[in-house]
């Protein structure tokens, strides 16, 4: 019978949690409750004057159809953003983990992305695709194209989802590596002795033992993608032409900082809160029953 082991009263538990609570309360309950408070406020454009409205920012938020186009915008965004940087970072892993000589600076080339910070990355694609100065609108005129994404909302999507796409190719790259080297070489091995050739191996045996990193970075990215793009868009194409690029992100700045609407903004900084978190708990409850962790 085994022993059962009491530890006395101790404040070492607490002492050593406390950072970690401290942090949260400070970077995330803090400005979460002050957001909350200030979407139910209505002030004037200098702040001398607030009114308490309850949910009337809200109302007006959601009956508002300039919202709901920037909704179902950011959602098509935040889509192809997390699937695009997925499988280029997959493909590039996969093509890495092959590499024997010289395979320490291929994979330092591939990582270096992540550093650059998202308005420089939006500043280094301005300049590759500006439709005056740029190389590539320079090279797709000998096809007869003509590039123009400061009059075009097609191509003002479609480039800032590619820089948004190409600056987290680097982080998913590290994890999708990192998990291809994990996978026992005796595993693949017995499959290429029993004849499954390289694509066969990778879908039925490799990509099944990464779920794991795929559900992880699946969350990252999507969470990436609704936050941590403002830059890359202010940069770029400062949500046009014409409101084509404005996500929702991009839009709680521009109501609250632009047009000094400081509590519709708050309340499309709750709801674009509680988006997430639903989406995340939506992940969690049904896309990780689809995950192995053997």
């Amino acid at each position: 019978m085994l022993k059962r082991v009491h530890f006395s009263p101790s404040a070492l538990p607490f002492l050593l949690v406390f950072p970690q609570i401290a942090i949260t309360l400070v970077f995330f309950i803090w400005p979460a409750s002050q957001a909350l408070y200030q979407s139910m406020l209505v002030e004037d454009a200098f702040g001398l004057s607030t009114q308490f409205v309850w949910f009337q920012n809200f109302e007006e938020l959601f009956s508002d159809p300039l919202y709901w186009e920037a909704f179902e915008r950011t959602f098509i965004f935040s889509f192809l953003v997390a699937f695009t940087a997925m499988a280029f970072a997959l493909l590039l892993a996969v093509m890495a983990d092959r590499v024997i000589k010289g395979s320490g600076v291929y994979r330092t080339l591939l990582i270096w992305p992540y550093a650059v910070a998202p308005a420089a990355a939006g500043a280094l694609w301005f300049f590759m695709f500006n439709p005056s100065l740029g190389i590539l609108p320079y090279l797709l005129s000998f096809i007869g194209y003509d590039w123009n994404h400061k009059i075009n909302g097609n191509e003002a999507m479609a480039l800032v989802i590619l820089s948004a796409a190409w600056k987290q190719i680097a982080y998913n790259f590290l994890f999708f590596l990192a998990g291809l080297q994990s996978i026992p070489k005796s595993l693949i091995e017995a499959a290429a002795i029993d004849g499954a050739g390289p694509g066969r191996r990778f879908w039925t045996i490799m990509f099944p033992l990464l779920s794991p990193t795929t559900f992880f970075l699946l969350v990252v990215n999507v969470v990436y993608a609704f936050f941590e793009t403002f830059g890359i868009i202010d940069a770029l194409t400062a949500g046009g032409p014409a409101n084509s690029t404005q996500i929702l992100v991009y839009k709680v700045y521009n109501d609250g900082f632009v047009g000094l609407d400081l509590g519709g903004s708050a309340a499309q900084s709750v709801v674009l809160m509680a988006i997430v978190v639903a989406l995340t708990i939506v992940q969690f409850r049904f896309i990780e029953k689809k995950v192995s962790y053997q």
